[in-house]
């Protein structure tokens, strides 16, 4: 079985998805069925079209009509608006022949000629299907590729009188409490408000912006003309509801009163380090403000639904209707440029001083989670239509925070996310390559071995083997800090001369030693194992007997 055939096995047991659509051909299909079904794909994330499969995956034949794949593709180009360049190819499989059509996701909305629009969505089954595009969700596609900024376009049916002057005066307070750009402080009510994009001129009349009015509108005047924007804040204890507050308020009040919900529910336990005392809160403060603010500023204010605040037996919970941006996935969350949906807003509570002014808020999350020894923040709840971040509850490791400090106090910078990364993985599988490390960096493997090469320079990192086989653990200083020091020693495992005086006491007791017993034995790689039978071999201790898979080593007589 080729690489095509093994890949189209897998598509097909997986079935149709929002990517994936499975078209039978036995009539055949008509053109304009056809060119719908590319559309939908495209207005939504692109994808695999697969011509000749019945919808439950049965393969059942492309029709002759539809097999030539340049003459298909010619047809899409034809039959779109704008022209959609799709990549067509017949494929061989369980002796029928199907024609697989592939959809670019466009930057763009496109219609078939006959001016039919359609996208894909999920049914609650997980089933997808193809719908009408309608115009009032152009905004929601275009702000999620970043073409249109949907918070700097003007409310021409509203006149300033919409804004609240007393939001004007927090937003002062605010860059003064958060350190934000004091040099908007002396500036007048009218170049504040122009100043940070409140509010815009149009045909010599001003207007408030959509973040204008997120930010100071009059609560009536939100409810009106922002349907969508609610925030809601729950605590939970087992099946007890303890709080369910709903918000639509301003940005900033809310903001405000949200945070102190929050922190009525903060708990702190103090530790001694050196001459301070650290308190250990069970949530971190900041990584909430990041969060919560990523969650107002990013969200979809096109989409109804409200912005969850929940705490409850698992942890803390906060959710925003609108996936990820363009360009953002769970696998570059760290290290992929900053992107907003809501580019005026963001740089609104930058300025003010709310969020991250550089943009990586979310490094402060996972500083605010790792830097304790908890979990790392876990997105993976997240869809096409929603961001979803869980900081789960889990208590403090004192004796990892009190290492992560007091390296912090010797070097007197901060310790960088990879480390913190790499350092916590580490605390909880004990013994890992550079690889397994690449996927938590979201780094390439040159960049995490040079992350685990200055953790190895400082003392915090042991590297065992060299090459491939090349594993990292934590050091006998980190162990010993923790109070862990047997089980460095088992993750450490044995120096070269002890690993060859296991293998010849093994011999000795059993006659021979296969290498998957070595690898068992001295607790290393495989390739390891060869390298350690290769030395005593050619020092004369071992000789090999059988070839291949069978082979065994035996004391040489």
């Amino acid at each position: 079985m080729d690489t095509n055939e093994r890949e189209l096995k897998e598509v097909l047991l997986g079935g149709e998805t929002l990517t994936v659509e499975f078209k039978s051909d036995i009539k055949p299909i008509p053109d304009r069925e056809l060119v719908a079904a590319v559309v939908a794909l495209a207005n939504t994330e692109g994808g695999t079209l697969l011509l000749g499969v019945e919808d439950d995956g049965t393969v059942i034949g492309v029709h002759p009509n539809h097999q030539d794949p340049s003459g298909l593709a010619a047809l899409v180009s034809n039959r779109t608006n704008p022209s959609i360049a799709v990549r067509a190819d017949l494929l061989d499989i369980d002796g029928e022949r199907i024609l697989r059509i592939q959809v670019p996701k466009t930057r763009s909305i496109v219609s078939t000629s006959e001016g039919l629009l359609l996208r894909r969505r999920l049914l609650a089954s997980g089933k997808p299907e193809a719908v009408p595009f309608y115009p009032h969700e152009f905004i929601q596609r275009q702000s999620s590729l970043g073409l249109v900024d949907p918070s700097a376009t003007p409310l021409t049916s509203l006149t300033i009188e919409a804004l609240n002057p007393l939001e004007r005066q927090r937003i002062r307070e605010s860059i003064r409490r958060y350190g934000g750009d004091t040099s908007l402080l002396p500036l007048a009510d009218e170049e504040l408000d122009g100043a940070l994009g409140l509010v815009t001129s149009v045909e010599g009349v001003p207007r408030p912006t959509l973040a204008g009015l997120l930010i100071m509108g009059r609560e009536e005047i939100l409810r009106q003309h922002v349907p969508a924007h609610e925030i809601a804040f729950q605590v939970l204890e087992g099946t007890d509801v303890r709080s369910n507050e709903f918000f639509r308020k301003p940005l900033l009040q809310t903001f405000e009163e949200v945070e102190l919900l929050f922190k009525a529910r903060i708990d702190e336990q103090e530790i001694q380090v050196g001459l301070f005392r650290v308190p250990i809160p069970n949530y971190d403060r900041r990584a909430f403000r990041e969060a919560f603010i990523n969650a107002l500023v990013h969200r979809d204010y096109s989409r109804l639904g409200a912005v969850h605040v929940r705490l409850d037996d698992d942890g803390l919970t906060i959710s925003n209707p609108g996936g990820f941006v363009e360009g953002i996935t769970l696998h570059n969350l760290l290290v992929t440029a900053p992107r907003s949906r809501n580019p005026l807003l963001a740089d609104i509570v930058k300025r003010i001083g709310l969020a991250e002014r550089t943009g990586r808020g979310i490094d402060r999350i996972y500083e605010g989670m790792l830097r304790y020894g908890r979990p790392a923040p876990d997105y993976a709840m997240s869809d096409a239509t929603s961001v979803v971040l869980m900081l789960p509850k889990s208590g403090a490791d004192t004796g990892f925070l009190e290492m992560i400090l007091r390296h912090e106090e010797q070097t007197g910078t901060a310790m960088p996310i990879d480390s913190l990364i790499i350092l916590s993985r580490l605390r909880h599988e004990r013994r890992l390559t550079t690889a397994d490390l690449t996927t938590d960096t979201q780094k390439s493997e040159q960049a995490t071995r040079t992350a685990l090469e200055k953790l190895v320079e400082a003392g915090l990192v042991e590297a065992h083997g060299t090459g491939r086989g090349r594993t990292y653990t934590l050091s006998a200083k980190v162990y010993r800090q923790t109070g862990q020091e047997a089980a460095y020693v088992r993750q450490a495992g044995f120096d070269p001369i002890q690993q060859e005086q296991m293998v010849l006491k093994f011999i000795e007791k059993h006659g021979t030693i296969k290498r998957a017993d070595v690898a068992d034995l001295c607790k290393i790689s495989p390739f390891q194992a060869t390298r350690l039978l290769k030395r005593l071999t050619k020092d004369g201790r071992i000789a090999t007997k059988g070839k291949g898979k069978g082979t065994v080593y035996e004391r040489r007589t």
